[in-house]
Formats: C-alpha cells, sequence, structure tokens
C-alpha cells in the first residue's frame, strides 16, 4: 500500500464530496443494505467544521468517514466511513475511525459515541475500540438523528418496528465506563 495520508478534512477536501458520495452509494448498493444518503453540502460543512476524516494516497481519495453531534452534545455518531474499493483489505477502515474515534473524544470528550453499522468489519473495529452493542433505546432520542435513517432502505424495518430493531447493530462507548480496549 502506498503512504496513504489519513488527516482530518478541511475545505481543501471539498473537491471530494462527489467522490466520496459516489464510493459511499455505490457500496450500498453492492452490499445491499442500507446506508444514509447525506447531500453534498451536509458533508461539506462538516469538512469545513472540522468534522470529517479523509484519507488520501498521492492525492487519490482513498477513504472516509465524519462526526456528528447529538441530543445537545451527549452523544456523537461516526457516520459515513468508507473506503474506496482499490484500498480495501489493507486496515484503513480501522486508521480511519481510530482518527475518527480520537477527533470526537477531543471535540466532545464527555459525550457518547456511537454507531449504527450492518457490517462486520466495522463491528470488529468498533469493539476494539471499546464499543459495545446496545438496543436502540440507549442511542439518542434526538429526532433529527432518527430522521437520517430516512434515506436508507431498510427504513421500513425501523418504522414496523417502533424504532427498537433495524437490519443494523447498535454500538455505544461509553467515556463514563470505559470496557478495556483490545
Amino acid at each position: 500500500m502506498d503512504a496513504i495520508e489519513v488527516v482530518i478534512a478541511n475545505e481543501g477536501h471539498i473537491q471530494y464530496v462527489p467522490t466520496i458520495l459516489k464510493t459511499i452509494e455505490d457500496a450500498a448498493k453492492v452490499r445491499g443494505t442500507g446506508i444514509a444518503k447525506r447531500t453534498p453540502e451536509y458533508v461539506e460543512q462538516k469538512m469545513r467544521e472540522g468534522k470529517a476524516i479523509i484519507a488520501l494516497a498521492a492525492g487519490e481519495f482513498a477513504g472516509f468517514c465524519y462526526i456528528e453531534s447529538w441530543g445537545n452534545k451527549q452523544y456523537v455518531a461516526n457516520s459515513g466511513l468508507i473506503v474506496a474499493d482499490k484500498f480495501r483489505g489493507q486496515g484503513l477502515a480501522k486508521k480511519i475511525k481510530e482518527k475518527s474515534f480520537e477527533l470526537s473524544r477531543e471535540k466532545f470528550p464527555d459525550a457518547k459515541l456511537f454507531g449504527l453499522t450492518s457490517g462486520a468489519a466495522v463491528m470488529k473495529i468498533n469493539t476494539a475500540l471499546g464499543y459495545v452493542p446496545v438496543t436502540f433505546a440507549e442511542l439518542t432520542d434526538d429526532e433529527s438523528f432518527w430522521k437520517g435513517c430516512q434515506g436508507c432502505i431498510n427504513y421500513d424495518v425501523l418504522q414496523r418496528t417502533g424504532r427498537k430493531y433495524c437490519i443494523c447493530t447498535a454500538m455505544l462507548y461509553n467515556p463514563a465506563s470505559p470496557p478495556e480496549r483490545s
């Protein structure tokens, strides 16, 4: 693997937004699983706010993730984790997620970090960072977070179950009682 730079994204990375969104969309189609859709403006805002991580290999897009706070900054989600096809299988998702975790802890030290995922690889990475599986009831009750699920193909499952269950697994890192990191 060529040297891949994993950094906090900024305004200079906005040029990669169309590629990021296309990569996320294509991955969701291949996996046949849901992924919350985000607008270009939303992703650009995350970059401007210093709330996104981007991975680049000699200027080529390699991966991405962003953070968002919910429930009056009591909860923070690491979302949109994606690695471009040609860079998969090299541990890049783990490096991006670790950087996102560090950024989340730095910006929101007392917040509970959470994520929803249907991917085994992400569950493994989250577990190594100290996340544990939880019920959806243990996540934020911030309605704007749950609105983000509307772009997912499995949204009907979430609605039918009264927001108690879905295809995704909910995982939570609680800084007040962090488990041992592996």
